[in-house]
């Protein structure tokens, strides 16, 4: 039997993938019709509506790199951070003002020159804790697993680069047997 036969659509390989459509054009108009209808939808949304969808999608996107961590050279605590200040504040200044550190610091720091420190985090928990209060249960220790998941992961992944460095000044002077 032929596996292209369009009579029997568990023989389709398109089949379980979206066997609605029958045709590329039917796909493709259905496809524009579904952005059509979000993009309405999402004109009707108030500015709080937008910020607690951002939020919501943030915290979701932490907890998921903290259950199955990107394998990649990019800084997820860093792009969280952003995301997370660009959701709520229109300029970077007053979010380092809230939190009491200077806009250099928090320049810096986004801009992967310096890293956070341990006040800083505990800021960014305090500060989330609040503004999550009322959009959706939220721990602020979330912002210490993504930073230490991640300089975990790094550490690991540049063993090649630290190890033989290192070596050369750890020796074994008592032997298990």
């Amino acid at each position: 039997m032929n596996k292209h036969n369009k009579t029997n659509p568990t023989e389709d390989p398109e089949f379980g993938v979206d066997s609605r459509y029958r045709s590329e054009k039917e796909r493709k108009s259905e496809s524009i019709a579904l952005m059509e209808a979000r993009l309405k939808r999402m004109k009707n949304m108030s500015k709080d509506d937008i910020l607690r969808a951002k939020l919501m999608q943030l915290k979701l996107r932490m907890e998921e790199f903290i259950k199955e961590p990107d394998y990649d050279d990019r800084k997820h605590f860093l792009t969280f951070l952003e995301s997370y200040i660009d959701a709520i504040y229109s300029k970077r200044n007053q979010f380092a003002s809230d939190i009491d550190i200077t806009p250099v610091m928090l320049s810096q720091i986004i801009n992967n020159h310096r890293e956070p420190n341990d006040e800083f985090i505990k800021k960014i928990m305090i500060h989330s804790d609040k503004v999550f209060a009322n959009i959706c249960d939220f721990n602020g220790m979330t912002w210490y697993l993504v930073y230490f998941h991640e300089k975990l992961r790094t550490t690991m992944m540049e063993q090649e680069k630290w190890r033989p460095k290192l070596e050369n000044h750890v020796k074994l002077s008592e032997t298990l047997e």
